[in-house]
């Protein structure tokens, strides 16, 4: 099967579900980055954080859930960490 991507960030979209697009069997849409407030136990303070939501739609008929769930947090690693994606 096939993959697409949505940018919907770049005209400042905030958050989006995608519709898989026949014959695809999943699509990651992407949304706009923020700076966000996130709470820092060692700190114990918020800190500022680069945010971008993004949502994976997928054809559960052929893409198993938890698979999917994995990917997404492959790919949150991957993103939290620039200088790492790059290194491999």
């Amino acid at each position: 099967g096939t993959f697409s991507l949505s940018n919907l960030g770049g005209i400042g979209g905030t958050g989006f579900t995608p519709i898989v697009n026949w014959p695809e069997v999943a699509i990651l849409g992407v949304s706009r980055s923020q700076m966000k407030p996130v709470w820092d136990p060692e700190k114990e303070a918020f800190q500022p954080r680069l945010i971008m939501p993004y949502g994976l739609t997928y054809d559960h008929r052929l893409i198993d859930g938890a698979e999917a769930a994995r990917f997404c947090r492959y790919l949150a690693q991957l993103l939290e960490d620039p200088l790492g994606l790059a290194l491999e």
